[in-house]
């Protein structure tokens, strides 16, 4: 199951996994494009591994790094505890 949690001002959303058995959380995004139907990429926490990047520039995917790495740790909570919507104490 995937979760929302952000859209940034250029309308990229950011949506990410349940924490799976080793640990790991997918972060995906994606952003609508005329041309491509959409922009999307994955990034793998805790590790910051990136997968299947299509239409980003390299630019972009930097900035989306400072926005998870900045998040990271509401990302992995909230990953544990059914999104941002069932998180304890927010």
């Amino acid at each position: 199951m995937m979760y929302p949690f952000m859209t940034l001002d250029d309308n990229t959303e950011i949506v990410h996994s349940e924490m799976r058995p080793d640990g790991t959380v997918k972060v995906y995004m994606e952003r609508p494009d005329e041309k491509l139907g959409f922009r999307h990429a994955t990034c793998y926490l805790p590790g910051y591994r990136w997968e299947d990047i299509a239409g980003f520039t390299d630019q972009e995917i930097a900035r989306y790094q400072e926005v998870i790495e900045s998040t990271a740790h509401l990302i992995l909570q909230f990953s544990q505890e059914g999104g941002f919507d069932n998180a304890a104490n927010l």
